[in-house]
């Protein structure tokens, strides 16, 4: 092993993970305060300007405290991959630890994590022609339909991926078709960086679940009443925006924008969103109880914080 490689071995690198709504955002904040850390957001939503209320991005006051990475990076016409990701994650840890501090990754992007983590397959560039082909046969015959198809024809993609996510879906048979191999397989031969730092990694796990989802219906009205509504209309009214756009499938922006287009009154909206979310969280946790990886801590436990500067504060040293 080249002697580069070896010393980022020693190097740590933190990870807080989490469902939606589980304190990670302020856990990060109050160990940056105390410790040498600069914060890398794992999150595919932060990383769009003007989605600011609905994905809880970092306040401007925040941003000037502490170092923050990955955010506001893309306009919402544009698209940010997972395999983007894992560069720009590779390049920051390098960076901070050039500077002798310490990169914590935060956020629930659990596709991320996945990607860094465990690697990015060698996979064709989108195809248009297909893709519109794909979205026809939904249009017909709808995305559970074609989520069947994905199951019979890749029954492990099919399974990491929900009935509801038609961008995966139609990403892992686009995949089948023009490479005539399951998408699974072609993850299956690839390798990540698990083993190219010193991984520090903890999954904040709410301890009551039914608490859980109170809080995160309380959150999402906090959102609508500091303003939500109004700051999808403004994405709305520029006019060069759809919401088939990974930055507009964004939950809780996806139901909003109904509203916008007359097709939802916003009380429905707020249900759909709130259902969405904890969904999401669902997911979210069958992932993070996945990934060997993560120590699970209870999210709702004081002393959580303090176990996690212990362990972050006793690898300042290895910096």
């Amino acid at each position: 092993m080249a002697a580069a490689d070896e010393a980022a071995r020693q190097r740590p690198v933190a990870i807080l993970a989490g469902p939606t709504g589980s304190g990670k955002s302020a856990l990060a904040m109050a160990l940056a305060h105390a410790l040498p850390v600069e914060i890398i957001s794992v999150d595919s939503a932060q990383v769009f300007r003007g989605l600011d209320l609905g994905t809880a991005k970092p306040s401007a006051a925040e941003r000037a405290a502490v170092a923050h990475h990955l955010i506001d990076i893309r306009d919402p016409r544009d698209s940010y991959s997972a395999g983007e990701f894992v560069r720009d994650a590779r390049q920051l840890i390098a960076e901070i630890h050039a500077r002798r501090r310490l990169p914590l990754l935060v956020g629930g992007t659990m596709l991320y994590y996945r990607a860094l983590l465990r690697g990015i397959a060698a996979l064709p560039p989108a195809d248009p022609a297909l893709r519109a082909e794909l979205a026809a046969a939904a249009a017909a015959r709808g995305w559970a339909a074609l989520h069947a198809e994905l199951a019979a024809r890749d029954p492990l993609a099919a399974a990491r991926i929900h009935p509801n996510d038609p961008q995966r879906i139609q990403r892992a048979l686009e995949v089948i078709h023009l490479t005539g191999k399951p998408l699974s397989e072609l993850q299956a031969a690839t390798h990540g960086s698990e083993q190219a730092y010193r991984w520090l990694a903890w999954a904040l796990v709410p301890g009551d679940r039914a608490r859980h989802r109170a809080r995160l219906a309380q959150r999402f009205d906090a959102m609508l009443g500091s303003g939500l509504m109004q700051e999808v209309q403004r994405l709305y009214a520029r006019g060069d925006l759809r919401a088939d756009l990974p930055a507009l499938r964004t939950v809780g922006y996806r139901q909003l924008w109904l509203v916008c287009a007359g097709r939802c009154v916003l009380s429905a909206a707020r249900e759909l969103a709130i259902a969405a979310t904890c969904q999401l969280a669902k997911r979210q946790l069958t992932w993070l109880r996945s990934e060997p990886l993560l120590s699970a801590l209870d999210a709702d436990d004081p002393v959580t914080q303090r176990q996690i500067a212990n362990s972050l504060q006793s690898a300042v040293p290895d910096l």
